[in-house]
C-alpha cells in the first residue's frame, strides 16, 4: 500500500478481514474484529475532535499498565492529524508532570481519576460512552499523511533529560512493510504484546507490522510467564517477541519443558544479544531465534539475524535490512573497514522527525541524512554486524581502547553463564580496568574467569574485577540497567 494516508491500512483491512479477529485485550476480555476495531477507532477520533483536539496537537495519555486505551487512541489520533503520548506509568508523578509540563498537551486523558497535577484538560477514558456510526469517510480529508507525525516516545533520558522522539506515517509505514518481508510475517500470525507501548517495541516491533497484515495481536498488561504458556499453548501463539531476560526468565521456569511449543514458527529478541547456551536449550525443543536490532529514533526493526545464524553467527545483530542505509564511522570520520569498530550511522525512511521542541539537539545527532547513533559496531567480511559497546561505555585500559560488548560477548559463551555486563571502573596502573557482573547459579570467581577468557581475549581486555548475581537490576524495557551496576562497581572497588 503506498496510501498518503497512513490510517489506510486500518480501513482496507476493515474491509478485506471483516470478521477476523484483530486484538484481544487481555485486561477487558474483549475480542475486536477488524471491523470492530476500525468502527472504535473512527468513535474515538469523533470524540477527541469534539474535545476540541486539533491537527499537529498532542494527547497525553497516562494508564497504570499496558491497555487496549494505547491502541484505539494512538489509531485515533492519526484519523485526526493529531499526536498521540503515551506517557510512562512507570515514572514517579514528579517526573511525569515535569514532560507533561514540557509537552504542554491539549488533552490528558487516563484511566479511572486524574493522578496528575497538570492544568490540561483531563478525561478518564473509562467514562466515555463511544457512539460507533462514524465512517471511514467522515475522516478523509483529516487523516494523517505520511509526512505528519503521529506518535511520540520519549526516550529513557539515562543521559540527561529524555527526548521526545517524533514517528511521522512514513517512519511508521516504512517499518511495517519491510518488518513483514524481513521477516516473513503472514496474516495467520498471532502474537503477545506485553513490551510497554511507552517504549517502540511495544508498537512497532511485531504489532502494528501484524495489524498491516491482517494478523492478531493479544494484548497483555504486562509480561508474566505463566501468561506467555498459556497464550501459546491455548491462543496458539506463533511468533513472539521480547528480550534476552525474558526469554532467560522462560527458559528457568519448569514449564517451559512442559509447554507445548508446536504453534511457534519462531522467536525475535531484541535489546541485546542472545547467549549460546540459551539459544541451544532452546534448539533442544525446535525453537529458533530470529534477533534485531535497532533505535527508538531509526526504526526500530533496522538488522535482523536470521534463525539459521543463531549459533553460528552468535553476538551478531545481523546483516542491514533493505531500508536501512548503514555507514559505520571511525573518530577521525573515516569508514570503517572490516573488523575496526566504528560508530554505527545510519540513514533512510524510517529515520524519525526529530526531537519534540528540541531541533539542536537532533541536529547534533543527525547530520547530513545520517541519525549518528552512540553505538560502536564493527563488521566482518561476510557483512555481519556486532555491537562493541556504546562510545560513552568504551574505556581506555593501559593506553587500550575496550569495547564492553566484546568482551560480554566473549563472557557469555561460558555456558554457566546467562548474561554480562562488563562497566569501567578507575586503576592507579592502568586509568581504567573492567569490572564484570555475571548472571550466574554458580560462583566464579576473577582467575577463574579470566582463565576462561585467556585464548579468547588480549589481557588487557580482562576484567579486573567480578562480581556474580542471581538477577540483574532492569530498566523499564526490559533492558539491564547499566547505571546502577555501575554505580555498584564504584562502591566495591572504592570501599
Amino acid at each position: 500500500m503506498t496510501n498518503a494516508n497512513w490510517i489506510h491500512f486500518l480501513e482496507k483491512n476493515a474491509v478485506d478481514f471483516k470478521d477476523k479477529i484483530a486484538v484481544i485485550d487481555q485486561g477487558t476480555g474483549r475480542k475486536l474484529t477488524y471491523a470492530d476495531l476500525n468502527n472504535e477507532v473512527n468513535a474515538w477520533a469523533h470524540v477527541l475532535k469534539n474535545e476540541g483536539l486539533g491537527e499537529h496537537e498532542a494527547l497525553a495519555f497516562h494508564a497504570p499498565a499496558n491497555c487496549l486505551y494505547h491502541l484505539t487512541l494512538m489509531l485515533a489520533c492519526a484519523k485526526i492529524k493529531a499526536l498521540f503520548v503515551p506517557l510512562n506509568f512507570r515514572l514517579s508523578n514528579t517526573e511525569l508532570e515535569q514532560v507533561v509540563g514540557r509537552l504542554e498537551p491539549k488533552l490528558y486523558m487516563g484511566v479511572g481519576e486524574k493522578t496528575l497535577n497538570v492544568e490540561t484538560k483531563y478525561i478518564n477514558a473509562q467514562s466515555v460512552v463511544l457512539e460507533k456510526t462514524h465512517t471511514d469517510k467522515e475522516f478523509e480529508s483529516t487523516s494523517a499523511t505520511l509526512n505528519d507525525t503521529i506518535l511520540m516516545l520519549f526516550t529513557s533520558g539515562s543521559t540527561g533529560v529524555p527526548k521526545g522522539v517524533m514517528f511521522h506515517g512514513q517512519m511508521l509505514l516504512s517499518n511495517q512493510v519491510e518488518t513483514i518481508n524481513g521477516w516473513g510475517l503472514r496474516s495467520s500470525d498471532i502474537t503477545l504484546v506485553e513490551t510497554p507501548f511507552f517504549h517502540t517495541g511495544g508498537y512497532n516491533v511485531l504489532l502494528l507490522p501484524l495489524l498491516y497484515l491482517g494478523g492478531t495481536v493479544i494484548l497483555a498488561d504486562s509480561f508474566n510467564p505463566d501468561n506467555v504458556f498459556n497464550c501459546i499453548e491455548k491462543e496458539k501463539v506463533s511468533v513472539y517477541f521480547g528480550v534476552p531476560t525474558m526469554f532467560q526468565m522462560l527458559l528457568e521456569k519448569p514449564r517451559f519443558h512442559e509447554t507445548d511449543f508446536s504453534s511457534i514458527r519462531f522467536f525475535i529478541s531484541g535489546g541485546a544479544a542472545c547467549s549460546i547456551p540459551m539459544i541451544e536449550e532452546y534448539q533442544k525443543k525446535g525453537l529458533m531465534f530470529k534477533q534485531g536490532f535497532g533505535l527508538t529514533e531509526v526504526g526500530p526493526n533496522c538488522f535482523l539475524l536470521d534463525e539459521k545464524f543463531a549459533v553460528t553467527k552468535a553476538g551478531s545483530i545481523g546483516r542491514p535490512m533493505p531500508h536501512s542505509k548503514v555507514k559505520v564511522v571511525t573518530k577521525e570520520g573515516k569508514e570503517a573497514k572490516a573488523g575496526e569498530p566504528g560508530e554505527l550511522i545510519l540513514s533512510g525512511p524510517h529515520v524519525c522527525l526529530g526531537y519534540y521542541k528540541n531541533p539542536e539537539a537532533f541536529k547534533e545527532t543527525c547530520k547530513d541524512g545520517y541519525f549518528y547513533t552512540g553505538d560502536l559496531v564493527k563488521y566482518d567480511e561476510e557483512g555481519f554486524f556486532y555491537v562493541v559497546g556504546r562510545i560513552k561505555d568504551m574505556y581506555i585500559s593501559g593506553g587500550e581502547n575496550v569495547y564492553p560488548g566484546e568482551v560480554e560477548k566473549q563472557i557469555t559463551s561460558h555456558h554457566d553463564i546467562a548474561e554480562a555486563v562488563v562497566v569501567a571502573v578507575p586503576s592507579q596502573k592502568w586509568g581504567e580496568v573492567g569490572f564484570a557482573f555475571l548472571k550466574t547459579d554458580k560462583e566464579i570467581s576473577t582467575e577463574e574467569l579470566r582463565g576462561f577468557l585467556n585464548p579468547l581475549l588480549s589481557r588487557y581486555k580482562h576484567p579486573q574485577f567480578v562480581k556474580c548475581l542471581k538477577t540483574f537490576p532492569l530498566l523499564p524495557n526490559g533492558k539491564v540497567d547499566r547505571k546502577i551496576l555501575k554505580a555498584e562497581a564504584l562502591k566495591i572497588v572504592s570501599a
